[in-house]
């Protein structure tokens, strides 16, 4: 124990990433909540490329700070020698690209290209779940918790689901507010919870949905990362945070 009685395995860095995660989330989610008004006040794409400026902002030094200190803390587990665990997590961490990114968002308007909207959607990915950024943050959460087994790892998914959670209530709040009754009918045959809504028989799956170019970029973009991992990992490193 240390002078100040905390565990000597509770290092700074674990309040630090926790600090950026709150800090993200109050800019994103506040943000995203004072969209309606914004947009009547400056318009709908500069309030775009102030989003995105201000979200992109925290993201990147967070993400390069969480690369840096990801073995930080107690190693409460070490199941990296497990055979076919390594592939094991680039498939979850596979899967939770193709919910963290659906092929519903149109990259025209998240680039301001074209007017953005606060669309309702009820295809696609949006059958499994109507909340897919959710369902993606916890597979990567524990597909990167089960490889990396740290405290710090624990801390920062901590923080990473219960932004995804208020996200949840933000976004059916939001919809509700900007679709109304159209919203009520969209939420009565969709669900959170993965899958629930088509094992209930509210919903179908419709495969042929997922055979766009979006979906495809999204495998293309798997693809890269994978081969950028190791790059981006050094890089990051010689950043001395």
């Amino acid at each position: 124990m240390s002078g100040t009685n905390l565990p000597e395995w509770l290092v700074p860095s674990h309040f630090v990433i926790m600090g950026w995660l709150v800090s993200f989330a109050i800019v994103h989610s506040g943000l995203a909540s004072l969209r309606p008004w914004a947009e009547t006040k400056i318009g709908a794409r500069p309030f775009r490329i102030i989003f995105a400026l201000a979200s992109l902002s925290l993201a990147v030094p967070m993400i390069i700070y969480f690369f840096n200190h990801r073995y930080d803390g107690a190693q409460l587990w070490d199941l990296q020698g497990v055979p076919g665990l390594k592939i094991a997590i680039w498939i979850l961490s596979a899967i939770s690209f193709l919910f963290l990114y659906p092929a519903t968002f149109n990259l025209l308007e998240i680039a301001a290209i074209q007017k953005p909207e606060v669309h309702l959607y009820e295809t696609g990915i949006i059958r499994i779940s109507r909340h897919p950024q959710m369902v993606g943050q916890v597979l990567w959460c524990f597909a990167h918790m089960l490889w990396l087994g740290t405290s710090f790892m624990v801390v920062t998914c901590a923080g990473l689901i219960a932004h995804h959670l208020f996200a949840v209530w933000n976004g059916d709040r939001r919809w509700l507010a900007k679709h109304g009754a159209a919203f009520e009918q969209a939420r009565a045959r969709t669900s959170v919870i993965p899958f629930l809504a088509i094992a209930q028989g509210r919903q179908k799956l419709v495969l042929a949905e997922f055979l766009k170019p979006a979906y495809v970029g999204i495998a293309a973009f798997v693809g890269l990362f994978w081969w950028l991992h190791p790059i981006l990992i050094d890089a990051t490193s010689r950043v001395a945070w």
